[in-house]
């Protein structure tokens, strides 16, 4: 009998910060019921001076690690989401194994954008399934509130940093675990969402600074729609290949990115309100770690039951777009 992977462990964490929409409409000179009306969102955590992506990241681990009553020992692998790293290099994910104290094990980032996290839990699905592993983190980790321009109105009301956790371990049992992922991208939309400065095409300069190169651009309304359509046909496509019917699922999870996107995806997949879990309205978009922090509120709240269809699904820079089936138990 083959290997598969379920999640036996989740956890996530966000700042103490909180800024409300009062806050970040007095900096762009507009009503917080504005911002509430086109996002969805009232209040988004960002971090204080000291904190980072690392650090993040360790606090949702930990909680993921007690969730699955293991030690950081007992870990075989470390994938780490971020698009918002410490640093350039070494990988967020090295310092995270620092910051929990083991060594030898392999530890690496991945840069997909907003989904990331599935990109993440695809890999640790696999080196399970082939037998190299036998028990996986899946963490992603951003501190998008220093990378944000505070004069534009398109991402300084959208963007929130946070960390969400994933213990992947082997199972033997065929009805229990994740059932499949599929990943997707399409580069040929790579300047809807991007940071252009700080790399190898504009290395950081006064020029870069001064033009605020090295902050967050969206063009939000051709992302809105390409989001809709393509995750929409994602998960048609996603839940056919499986067998399964749209009204089997039990519960429906997506990127936390904006309120109205959520909700006409449920709409045009026909998903009821009270199967679809969101956190958004004090979150914010926290770009790849609000995914796996919506399923961990939705699993600490009971919300996911053991044998529950549940559909996780991302769209986000790259552009990238992603869904994962799981049996939850």
């Amino acid at each position: 009998m083959g290997f598969g992977s379920r999640i036996v462990g989740t956890g996530s964490f966000l700042p103490s910060r909180v800024v409300t929409n009062q806050d970040v409409s007095r900096l762009l000179d507009i009503g917080p019921d504005y911002v509430e009306r086109v996002s969805g969102i009232r209040t988004r955590h960002w971090v204080s001076s000291g904190e980072d992506c690392s650090w993040l990241a360790e606090q949702a681990t930990r909680l993921a690690l007690a969730d699955a009553q293991i030690m950081p020992d007992d870990l075989d692998a470390i994938v780490l989401s971020s698009t918002s790293p410490d640093m350039l290099f070494p990988s967020t994910a090295c310092l995270l194994q620092g910051r929990l104290g083991i060594t030898g094990i392999p530890a690496f980032d991945v840069a997909a954008s907003c989904s990331g996290f599935l990109y993440g839990l695809s890999m640790a699905d696999c080196f399970i399934r082939s037998g190299q592993f036998r028990r996986c983190l899946v963490v992603a980790a951003e501190v998008k509130s220093r990378s944000l321009d505070l004069q534009d109105l398109s991402t300084a009301i959208l963007f929130g940093d946070g960390a969400g956790a994933a213990i992947l371990e082997r199972s033997s049992q065929a009805d229990i675990g994740v059932v499949s992922v599929r990943l997707h991208a399409d580069g040929a939309y790579h300047d809807l969402i991007k940071i252009p400065g700080g790399g190898s095409r504009q290395p950081l300069s006064p020029a870069v600074l001064e033009g605020q190169g090295h902050t967050l651009r969206i063009q939000g309304s051709k992302i809105y729609r390409l989001a809709v359509r393509q995750l929409a046909q994602a998960v048609k496509e996603h839940v056919a290949e499986e067998k399964w019917e749209l009204e089997q699922l039990d519960q429906v999870i997506f990127h936390q990115a904006n309120g109205r996107l959520i909700a006409q995806v449920c709409k045009v997949l026909g998903t009821p309100a009270d199967r679809s879990f969101s956190v958004i309205e004090n979150l914010g978009n926290a770009s790849s770690a609000s995914l796996p922090i919506a399923m961990d509120r939705a699993n600490r709240s009971h919300r996911l039951k053991s044998g529950h269809r549940v559909l996780l699904g991302t769209f986000g820079g790259g552009l990238t777009w992603a869904t994962a089936l799981v049996r939850w138990g």
